[in-house]
């Protein structure tokens, strides 16, 4: 059982003045820092001026990034702060990334260059969980009208993680010897971890370790989670506590060496990445994760030349995952009853390489050329446990293949210092196939018959478009447009997951909605065209205020979302006509093509309101964002859209505190997907608190989430199924959503030397 305890503006400016109560609250967290007599190292955390980002990239500078490490190990939650950024709910360090009403394979997501690949038919390892939230150095983000030199098999955005970036002895220092260490702790969920870094470099030479460890229980909601009792006479052997979410505890544990070596103008850097997770639980989905072991070799290359840079990269990753019955969903019914286990087994291997080269043609003019490369490799089987899952292995993918290779150029004209031009075409060719199945029993005969008797080998010749402007009028305002044709390739899950028996599709659910779903191995590639603008205005310096506005529209011909399957769709009981008609129940569905259109809105902002007194300074942030998702095909909702929400800081800096009251509001979730009996959401607003703190070589992190203890369910959290038998597809109760997470006290400290 997991417990907590609930525990420059003048005077005469009207906006001070309605923030004086708030302002009086952020001041008393730093009162010890007044007692200083000597000024302490500065903080900074208001947006930095603008950088030459790429066209229509947008950056997370890492002020952000600290202040979110002790709230979260979760690495897609660093990404908050980003306007149009939400997350799917998931495990606890696996959430799914979601931008514009786009998410997981939709995005392209690069973690330190590399394409990484979910081998899981829940998606329980997408790329970001690959990646300690310690480790990363910079965050870059494509959102709308994407380039084609960052595209490539998705529809949306293209989300850049990097680590941080070998350093190297300053000329004449000899060698560098630095390090870092940290720790933290979370009273919701007992939540506990550390890590550290250590790097020994000269002017040429450069070795980095990295390592990191987290673990947690269940967290609470707030008081008004009712979780589901046991069936009339029995009684489970672990009960939950009150207020307790079932299957949300984690334990992971991460290490990377870095090793490189620089020449004048050339830098070659080889990575190995170890992750080991033993459990990792999931309150929206029927299995837990038993094991994920992943293996990464990232070798790179880049190099200056007369005539512009060069950029290569070679990777392998290789996944051992598992699944199986965590123990809020194994001993539900004690001993003498216990559920059989159901050991579910997949190994990934990803091998990609690309090359790419910015060639200055003059000074107006840079040309941007590129091949890629990506291998990648599945097999997912499910061991005999007994009962109906036996006797044979159930192979779910045998020797799933999917390739992918892409040529691109990409031409960028700086015509004058107001205007600059980007025009860029991909082409990709994407082939994937599977081998014969088979299921446990003569049960699954028919439909195994069925899927190894079709030609299942499949060729996709996709095609990419990107035309991108930016006009800079002056130094206070500038404005992007663009337009984009792209293109997404089915993954190997949507085209041959195969059974139609319940059991067997209620194992394959990448939404964590508590439906199953079944393949199509006809699924065409998903084309989305997409307009966008952002206008982008601000102060000459950057630094004293600034206002931003994007909105977006997207239309995709062949969206793959899913439509639930009657009688004559499958050979097993799960596709019965009854299936088409229930609305207040779990339902099954298959994956099909569907035309879809998406359009929205991100707003953004920041002031700085000037000094008040002696509380130091003050600087006001935020931002609106608004999605609309509609299924144009047969009129339904686009499942698990955001609705709309707004997120609003006020951020106080005092030599070397920086304390932020956030305020979050999301509206009630209405528009919902009737086709997979989506639940809707109430509305919420919830209160977070944090402070930092630095001295010399000491940083100490703070913060209340949650601070009144305010019961939600997030709009993208998903159905919750993280307790009870819920190999069955009746006995878990249907119309209960993932509870959001109650009250957090967060500490955390990291020392350099």
């Amino acid at each position: 059982m997991t417990s907590h305890t609930r525990p420059r503006a003048r005077a005469g400016n009207p906006l001070c003045f309605a923030l004086r109560p708030l302002c009086a609250l952020l001041a008393a967290l730093p009162f010890a820092a007044l007692a200083q007599d000597a000024p302490l190292q500065t903080v900074t955390v208001t947006a930095p001026a603008p950088e030459a980002q790429p066209v229509g990239a947008s950056a997370l500078h890492q002020g952000a990034l600290q202040a979110g490490r002790t709230a979260s190990s979760d690495t897609a939650t660093l990404l908050r702060n980003l306007p149009g950024f939400s997350v799917q709910g998931a495990g606890g360090v696996s959430s799914l990334p979601s931008l514009h009403g786009m998410t997981d394979d939709r995005l392209r997501i690069q973690v330190d260059g590399m394409d990484l690949v979910s081998a899981c038919g829940n998606h329980m390892n997408p790329p970001l969980s690959y990646i300690d939230p310690t480790r990363i150095g910079s965050v870059r983000v494509f959102a709308g009208a994407v380039p084609v030199s960052v595209g490539g098999d998705s529809i949306g955005a293209t989300i850049q993680v990097e680590a941080a970036a070998p350093e190297f002895a300053a000329p004449g220092q000899g060698t560098l010897l630095k390090g870092e260490a940290g720790t933290f702790y979370r009273s919701n969920g007992n939540g506990v971890g550390a890590n550290a870094s250590a790097t020994y470099a000269t002017e040429q030479m450069s070795l980095r370790y990295d390592g990191a460890a987290a673990q947690a229980d269940n967290y609470t909601a707030a008081k008004g989670f009712k979780p589901a009792g046991p069936a009339a006479g029995n009684k489970p052997t672990h009960w939950l506590g009150s207020d307790e979410v079932g299957a949300t505890s984690y334990k992971t544990r991460n290490h990377a060496l870095g090793f490189a070596l620089r020449g004048n103008a050339h830098l070659v850097e080889l990575k190995l990445v170890l992750q080991d997770i033993p459990y990792q639980n999931y309150p929206n989905q029927r299995m837990d994760m038993a094991r994920n072991d992943s293996h990464q070799i990232n070798l790179r290359y880049q190099g200056q030349f007369e005539w512009g840079q060069l950029q290569a990269r070679a990777y392998h990753e290789k996944t051992r995952h598992g699944m199986n019955f965590g123990e809020d969903k194994q001993f539900w019914y004690g001993p003498k009853n216990d559920v059989p286990g159901m050991p579910m087994d997949t190994e990934g291997k990803t091998t990609g390489v690309s090359v790419k080269a910015d060639v200055a043609l003059s000074a107006r003019d840079t040309l941007r050329v590129g091949a890629e490369m990506q291998k990648y490799r599945l097999d997912d089987w499910w061991l005999p446990s007994g009962g109906g899952m036996a006797p044979n292995t159930f192979t779910n993918i045998n020797g799933g293949q999917r390739d992918r290779f892409d040529l691109f150029a990409e031409w960028e004209a700086r015509w004058s210092p107001q205007w600059l031009s980007q025009i860029g075409l991909r082409s990709a060719n994407v082939r994937s196939n599977s081998g014969a199945v088979q299921g446990y029993n003569a049960s699954y005969a028919a439909d195994a018959a069925a899927f190894n008797a079709r030609e299942r080998k499949r060729t996709d010749h996709n095609l990419d478009f990107t035309a991108l402007t930016r006009f800079t009028p002056n130094d206070r305002a500038s404005y992007e447009f663009g337009f984009s044709h792209k293109t997404r390739s089915p993954n190997l899950y949507e085209r041959y997951s195969w059974s139609t028996g319940g059991m067997a599709m209620r194992m394959v659910n990448l939404a964590g909605d508590g439906n199953g779903y079944v393949g199509n191995v006809d699924l065409k590639p998903e084309v989305a065209n997409t307009l966008s603008a952002t206008a982008d205005w601000h102060d000459a310096t950057g630094k004293q205020w600034g206002v931003q506005a994007t909105p977006y529209l997207s239309h995709v011909n062949n969206y793959i979302d899913a439509k639930r399957c009657g009688g004559a769709m499958g050979a097993m009981e799960a596709c019965s006509n009854a299936n088409l008609r229930g609305s207040d129940k779990f339902v099954y569905l298959r994956f099909a093509n569907q035309d879809a259109r998406l359009y929205g809105l991100d707003l953004s902002g920041f002031a700085e309101l000037g000094p008040l007194g002696s509380w130091g300074q003050f600087t006001a942030s935020g931002m609106v964002s608004y999605v609309n998702g509609t299924n144009r095909t047969s009129g339904d909702n686009l499942y698990n859209t955001m609705p709309l929400n707004a997120r609003l800081a006020l951020t106080q800096r005092l030599h070397g505190w920086s304390s932020t009251a956030e305020l979050l509001m999301v509206t009630a979730k209405t528009r919902v997907s009737a086709e997979r009996n989506e639940l809707k959401t109430a509305g919420y607003g919830l209160l977070n608190l944090r402070a930092s703190y630095e001295w010399k070589q000491v940083r100490l992190d703070a913060g209340i989430d949650n601070v009144f203890d305010r019961f939600y369910a997030h709009p993208q959290g998903g159905a919750y199924v993280g307790q009870g038998q819920t190999m069955a597809g009746t006995t878990v109760p249907w119309g209960v959503r993932v509870p959001g997470m109650g009250r957090s006290v967060n500490v955390g400290v990291t020392v350099k030397f």
